[in-house]
């Protein structure tokens, strides 16, 4: 079992700038290697869509929407997962949720509110 913790959520004016993180461990202690980690997102009333995700050797992609705003980074020794959120918009507003997923495996996080409001 893998236990997604992510951070850094919050209140930002338009224009500015949050990072999130999403670090993966187990009760164990073990460590293993995660394939692919990710960021999804719920705005009210939308459903879950995908914002971006990187694979373990270091292959991206990102939504239309963020391209060029959002830059999705990962720390392998450390099973975390970052998302550097530039150049925000009201409608990035939405529960970002964290996903470490391969092929026998899928694991989401409880997700972290971006709120971008002036």
């Amino acid at each position: 079992q893998v236990h997604l913790v992510e951070s850094g959520g919050g209140l930002v004016e338009p224009g500015g700038s949050l990072r999130l993180s999403c670090a993966a461990s187990t009760a164990s202690g073990s460590i293993f290697s995660i394939n692919t980690m990710g960021w999804h997102r719920q705005a009210p009333g939308k459903e879950r869509e995908l914002v971006s995700a990187i694979s373990s050797g270091g292959s991206t992609n990102y939504a239309d929407s963020v391209k060029g705003r959002f830059t999705i980074s990962r720390d392998n020794a450390k099973n975390t997962v970052y998302l550097q959120m530039n150049s925000l918009k009201p409608e990035d507003t939405a529960v970002y949720y964290c996903r470490a997923y391969g092929l026998r495996y899928d694991y989401w996080g409880q997700g972290t509110q971006v709120t971008v409001s002036s």
